[in-house]
């Protein structure tokens, strides 16, 4: 290998072989420098009720509670957006509360009442939030709809002022892209009002 072939990611992958190597003789190492090794995963039993159904569960504990909900128990309305809590596309209540999924471990919630955005409808029946976002047209590409949905939802219990600027400082942990703010705010005051 020439020096212009060894660039940083080489230079690591080589050199954690070799300290793999030295440190365990006795283990046959393939590919040690690039796949994983599953030996560290830390497996935890958790009960999950969600949207009303418990569920039990052996999860990584390193798992967030979105990851748990669109990997394990398939339910994909809660999105993934920025995976830092900064946009609010995963946000989901828990035990009444909303919270950004993507900022909590599964393992922390067992026992706890989980609602994701498919929760909220009864059968056919959208909640009332869900029904005043299809009429003021809150949405426009829809990714952040469920998160906006769940938000609006758990703002009719907290305290939230009577004014527009009230409403958008309590929504403001969600973000939409589009720009479809206005109709949100629409539809957030619809449902407060009845």
């Amino acid at each position: 290998m020439t020096r212009a072939e060894l660039d940083r990611r080489k230079f690591l992958q080589i050199a954690a072989a070799a300290g793999a190597v030295t440190v365990f003789p006795d283990v046959e190492f393939s590919h040690a420098a690039t796949e994983p090794q599953a030996s560290g995963v830390v497996m935890h039993p958790v009960s999950l009720s969600v949207n009303g159904t418990v569920h039990q569960l052996q999860i990584d504990t390193r798992a967030t509670l979105l990851d748990t909900l669109r990997e394990q128990l398939q339910l994909f309305g809660t999105k993934k957006g920025c995976d830092h809590g900064q946009c609010g596309a995963c946000t989901v209540h828990v035990n009444g509360r909303r919270v950004n999924s993507c900022l909590t471990l599964a393992v922390m919630h067992d026992g706890d009442q989980i609602t994701t955005i498919e929760g909220l409808a009864q059968g056919e029946q959208l909640s009332p939030m869900q029904a005043a976002f299809v009429e003021h047209d809150g949405f426009q590409c829809g990714y952040c709809t469920p998160g906006q949905i769940m938000s609006a939802t758990a703002l009719l219990k907290e305290p939230c002022g009577p004014s527009d600027d009230d409403i958008r400082e309590c929504m403001s942990g969600n973000i939409c892209r589009c720009g479809a703010y206005p109709n949100i705010l629409a539809a957030v005051k619809s449902v407060r009002k009845s």
